[in-house]
């Protein structure tokens, strides 16, 4: 698989300037006259909560006043959610961004210099390399054998489905890690995993990160985009767990306050209170994500599609570039863009699709039946 990360020449990159910004899906609904649904971001298929959608309308009657400097109550509404039974105790490692985007950024500028190298697999979310560049790390490729002063791995892994358990994820922070290194995990949508994701994540593992740390000098974050999860990409909502309230105080020394406004705050403190939603996105994700596979194997058996069960999208190889290039296109005209796997990954055969109603899915199956 290529290893070159660069950002892909592109014959239109829309509002993206190829030259300096990552591309990204999630932009071409706005230009459809004839828009259904957006197939091209791993959002979540519910939408945004309505309870929480509303907290978030009303709070614009305070948005006169200045948000909270401590992101509170929503840092501890959401240290709750984390952390049921310790939230007390953990909050103070927790702090909120505006999108996981201003976080990676964030704690890729105060990492120690020196090498930096994804994760495991052919390709991940590049906005951390984007930032790695940036901040002049040198670049390591995934198969390397030399261990990083900075690793970032996106588990589970966004493109491609890929998911690694906690002892492999362990074994391979022990791997890739320099002593005195940072451990960047992204687990944006780990909670999909299922009702029980909190004891599948990184975020349980206090005396692990502490002993890390302790003895190796090893500091591992966890970073959240919220806005995945409760689709609420527009609001820019993330957080990261640090190993210690020391690490947490580093990163709120460099960065912008109030960088959170108040309608994002008020969303998060009502969302992670909806239970019913949780419910329904651990039960019929799956099942919703199992039938749009079953319908497009049935279409297009040499396809190829990748991913674990639980998560909100589909990575396809379609084995040939030019069929890709024609199901975007015909996705797109259809008013269903997906995300091409050519520009920013450079897998021009490569094509994501993510998990909808199966209402919607049946004006993409519709679309790409003329392939």
């Amino acid at each position: 698989m290529p290893t070159d990360t660069t950002t892909a020449s592109v014959s239109s990159s829309g509002p993206w300037d190829a030259k300096l910004q990552q591309f990204h899906g999630g932009q071409e609904w706005a230009q459809l006259s004839n828009f259904v649904e957006d197939f091209s971001v791993t959002t979540n298929p519910f939408g945004m909560p309505s309870a929480a959608k509303l907290a978030a309308a009303h709070s614009i009657e305070h948005s006169h006043h200045y948000p909270p400097a401590d992101q509170e109550p929503a840092k501890s509404s959401l240290a709750r959610f984390l952390w049921p039974s310790e939230f007390e105790t953990e909050r103070d490692r927790l702090i909120l961004g505006n999108g996981a985007s201003e976080l990676i950024d964030l704690v890729i500028r105060m990492a120690p210099a020196g090498t930096w190298r994804p994760g495991p697999f052919y390709t991940q979310y590049k906005e951390y390399e984007r930032s790695a560049r940036n901040n002049n790390f040198t670049m390591l490729s995934p198969d390397a054998s030399d261990k990083a002063n900075v690793a970032c791995l996106v588990n589970p892994c966004n493109p491609t489905g890929d998911y690694l358990e906690l002892p492999e994820l362990k074994a391979w922070i022990s791997a890739n890690v320099l002593p005195g290194g940072y451990a960047i995990i992204d687990e944006s949508m780990q909670p999909w995993h299922s009702e029980q994701f909190r004891e599948h994540s990184l975020i349980s593992q206090r005396e692990y990160v502490e002993g890390l740390y302790r003895e190796q000098g090893i500091s591992v974050f966890v970073m959240h985009s919220w806005t995945k999860l409760w689709c609420c990409t527009g609001l820019r909502l993330g957080s990261v767990v640090c190993p210690t309230a020391e690490h947490m105080r580093a990163i709120k020394k460099i960065q912008v306050p109030w960088s959170v406004n108040t309608v994002a705050l008020a969303f998060l403190n009502a969302v992670v209170d909806d239970a019913e939603y949780l419910k329904d996105t651990w039960e019929l994700t799956p099942a919703w994500r199992k039938a749009t596979v079953d319908q497009l194997r049935e279409l297009f058996p040499e396809w190829e599609f990748h991913g674990r069960e639980f998560l909100s999208w589909i990575w396809i190889d379609t084995k040939d570039a030019s069929v890709a290039e024609r199901a975007v296109d015909l996705a797109r005209a259809a008013g269903v863009p997906v995300r091409s796997g050519r520009p920013g990954y450079n897998l021009p055969t490569f094509i994501r699709v993510a998990v909808r109603h199966p209402a919607k899915v049946d004006v993409l199956v519709g679309a790409l039946k003329a392939i």
